[in-house]
């Protein structure tokens, strides 16, 4: 597995709205793109263990959002699911890039409804191919947030910043993966390492904000799903308490069913980290059967 500091390493950054923003970009002109959206509270670093498989066949670009991993992360800042989808939108205008697949996961999924919707009305910047959702809270009322996020968001954020330890951290993370795909030393290590990256996890009452934009804009986002024409897949990990088999389950009531799914039994909130052999199959799959 890819290191931080080797993730790094294969970065850049650009100024993007006065921010200084990291990004990975394997730079195979001649290949499809595929642009990966990271979760919270991590970076695009999630995406290491799926990273090399598809870069065998895609062009890989994963930015680290602003507040996250190696980005900037300001304070005081008002951080909105807008914002990022802003700042990916002038990542993609800046790269040039024409058309590309979306691979996104648990945050990184909201961001994606947003630039869906923009999609869907003509003014999103480039265009989709695919999209394809990791576990992720596509709606609100199946989002079963931890009680640490819930503290986080209350008046009480800030303090729980404080008083958060790396022990308290690691309990938490591994609470939403699967019994039998426990997240291993150095992936904890890689985890607070980059939360940790520029005081960033004093911020995480201000990131957690995303959980009340997803309720003030449960209409536009939960249509973004109904009414689009870009071919979609979910790939969900079934026993995360977040987002698991509920979800989908909702999903197919509320949406119909997506183009392509497939539901990892054993897995909770991460399939790239817990599961990349199946995620990796699997995506390629609805690539190659539904994707144009």
């Amino acid at each position: 597995m890819i290191s931080t500091s080797a993730w790094r390493e294969k970065g850049d950054t650009l100024s993007i709205k006065g921010h200084k923003i990291f990004y990975v970009d394997t730079k195979d002109m001649h290949k499809d793109i595929i642009l990966l959206i990271h979760g919270f509270p991590t970076s695009s670093w999630d995406w290491v263990k799926i990273w090399d498989a598809l870069a065998a066949e895609y062009r890989l670009i994963a930015m680290d959002m602003l507040g996250f991993g190696y980005s900037d992360k300001p304070d005081p800042h008002k951080y909105s699911i807008n914002e990022q989808a802003d700042i990916i939108e002038d990542l993609i205008e800046t790269l040039a890039l024409d058309k590309f697949h979306v691979l996104a996961h648990d945050y990184g999924d909201t961001v994606a409804q947003e630039l869906l919707a923009r999609q869907n009305d003509g003014s999103g910047k480039g265009i989709w191919q695919s999209i394809c959702f990791l576990n992720g809270g596509l709606f609100p009322e199946t989002h079963q947030a931890l009680f640490i996020q819930k503290l986080l968001l209350s008046p009480l954020g800030p303090l729980i910043n404080k008083l958060t330890t790396r022990k308290r951290f690691d309990v938490s993370v591994s609470k939403v993966f699967g019994a039998n795909s426990q997240p291993s030393i150095d992936e904890l290590d890689g985890f607070w390492k980059l939360i940790n990256h520029n005081n960033g996890r004093h911020i995480f009452h201000n990131l957690i904000s995303y959980m009340s934009d997803r309720i003030e804009h449960r209409e536009r986002w939960v249509d973004a799903l109904r009414n689009t024409k870009v071919p979609l897949a979910l790939i969900n990990g079934s026993v995360d308490p977040v987002s698991g088999a509920h979800m989908v389950r909702h999903y197919q009531n509320i949406v119909g069913a997506p183009d392509y799914l497939q539901e990892l039994a054993s897995i909770g909130h991460y399939p790239q980290v817990e599961d990349p052999i199946n995620v990796v199959k699997y995506y390629l799959e609805f690539l190659k059967l539904k994707a144009t």
